[in-house]
C-alpha cells in the first residue's frame, strides 16, 4: 500500500471537517467532488452558494451534502468579528474593521478553525502563501514548542534504496527564505515529529550543508553546525546530526568515509535544507530527474492544521493535501 493510500485510510477512519476558502475555484470543486465520493473528510466550501452549485454542475462535481457558507452573510459573521477584534485590538483593530476583514474567505476560514467549527483549512490554489500565512499566524499562531511555521514535502522516489525505500521528508521547501540557526533547529525538530506521526517512520534527520563534519569553514556552514547543536540539546532523544553533504547523508559508502561516527549519516530519511533556495531547488530536482512524487507543500508548526497549495496544483493535489490535513488534525500535528 502506498503512502497516500495509507493516509486516505487513516482520514476515512475518523472524518475531520476541513474548510476550503476557495470554494468557487474549479480545481477546488473537482477535488471536493472526489473527496466527497471517497469520504475522506467533511467539507465546508466558502463562497456564493449559487455560483458554487452552478460551477459544480458544469464540472460534474458531486458536492451533494457539502456545507456551503457565504462569509458575507454567514450567521456567525458578527461572532467571528467580535473574537477577531478581541484578539487583535492591542494591534489597533476595531470591531468595524474586524467585521470587514472577517468577510475575506481566508480570514473567515481561519476564524472557523480558531473557534473550533472546523478541524483544518486548505487554501492556496489562487492565493499566495503569504495570503494564507498572515491570518494563520495572527489568529491560530504557532504550536507550543514551535517557534516557526515551515513547509515540508513527502518525496516518494520510485526504485530507490535511499531513505525508507524511497520515502524521504524534505524541509523547509516552502516558507522561510533564510532561517536563523535557532529557526533551523526548530524546523529540524518539528519535521522529525511530523515524519514520525504522519509517515510512521523512525526519523533520522540530516542537517544539510556543503560541508561534512567540519570539512569546510564558512558562515553558512557555521549556521547549520549551530542549528544542529541547538536541536540536539533541545531534543537529545531524536536522531539529528550534521552538518553533512547530501551524499554523506543518504549513501552508506560515502558516510563510512566522511562521517563514520554518525548515527544518521548514510541512512537519513529526513533532509533539512539550510535555506529556501536549496530546499526548493532540491525537491524540484528530485521530482523531475528521479520522477518522484512530491506530496505537498504541507505546513507544520501551526497550533491547528492549516495547509497551503501551490497555485499550479491539480485537483488531485488538493485531494491529497486535504487528506493529509485531516490526518494532521486527528494527530495534532
Amino acid at each position: 500500500m502506498g503512502f497516500m493510500e495509507k493516509i486516505w485510510d487513516i482520514a476515512k477512519a475518523d472524518l475531520q471537517t476541513i474548510v476550503l476558502p476557495e470554494g468557487e475555484e474549479e480545481r477546488t470543486l473537482i477535488a471536493s467532488g472526489e473527496i466527497n465520493e471517497k469520504s475522506l473528510a467533511k467539507l465546508v466550501l466558502l463562497g456564493n452558494e449559487g455560483i458554487i452549485k452552478s460551477k459544480a454542475k458544469q464540472l460534474g462535481a458531486n458536492i451533494e451534502g457539502i456545507e456551503i457558507v457565504n462569509p458575507e452573510t454567514a450567521p456567525k459573521l458578527e461572532e467571528y468579528a467580535d473574537e477577531l477584534y478581541r484578539m487583535r485590538k492591542h494591534k489597533g483593530m476595531t470591531f468595524e474593521k474586524a467585521l470587514k476583514v472577517v468577510k475575506d474567505p481566508l480570514y473567515f476560514g481561519t476564524m472557523m478553525l480558531q473557534m473550533g467549527d472546523v478541524d483544518g483549512m486548505v487554501s492556496g490554489a489562487i492565493h499566495t502563501t503569504g495570503d494564507l500565512l498572515r491570518p494563520g499566524l495572527q489568529i491560530v499562531k504557532t504550536a507550543p514548542g514551535s517557534s516557526i511555521v515551515s513547509g515540508f514535502f513527502v518525496m516518494m522516489v520510485p526504485n530507490c534504496e535511499y531513505g525508507e525505500n524511497g520515502l524521504l521528508v524534505f524541509a523547509d521547501c516552502a516558507v522561510n527564505p533564510n532561517p536563523t540557526a535557532e529557526q533551523l533547529a526548530s524546523i529540524a525538530v518539528t519535521t522529525a515529529e511530523t515524519a514520525k506521526k504522519l509517515c510512521g517512520i523512525d526519523p533520522r534527520v540530516a542537517m544539510l550543508s556543503f560541508s561534512t563534519m567540519g570539512s569546510a569553514d564558512h558562515e553558512l556552514v557555521e549556521k547549520v553546525r549551530k542549528a544542529t547543536e541547538i536541536a540536539k540539546k533541545f531534543r537529545p532523544d531524536l536522531k539529528i546530526d550534521g552538518e553533512m553533504q547530501l551524499d554523506a547523508a543518504i549513501d552508506p559508502s560515502v558516510a563510512a568515509l566522511k562521517a563514520p561516527n554518525s548515527n544518521v549519516a548514510g541512512k537519513a530519511n529526513v533532509l533539512v535544507f539550510p535555506d529556501l533556495q536549496t530546499g526548493n531547488i532540491g525537491y524540484k530536482l528530485v521530482q523531475r530527474f528521479a520522477k518522484a512524487e512530491a506530496i505537498g507543500p504541507v505546513c507544520q508548526g501551526f497550533s491547528k492544521a492549516i495547509n497551503d497549495l501551490s497555485r499550479g496544483c491539480s485537483a488531485n493535489d488538493i485531494v491529497n493535501v486535504v487528506a493529509i490535513t485531516a490526518v494532521q488534525a486527528q494527530k495534532g500535528i
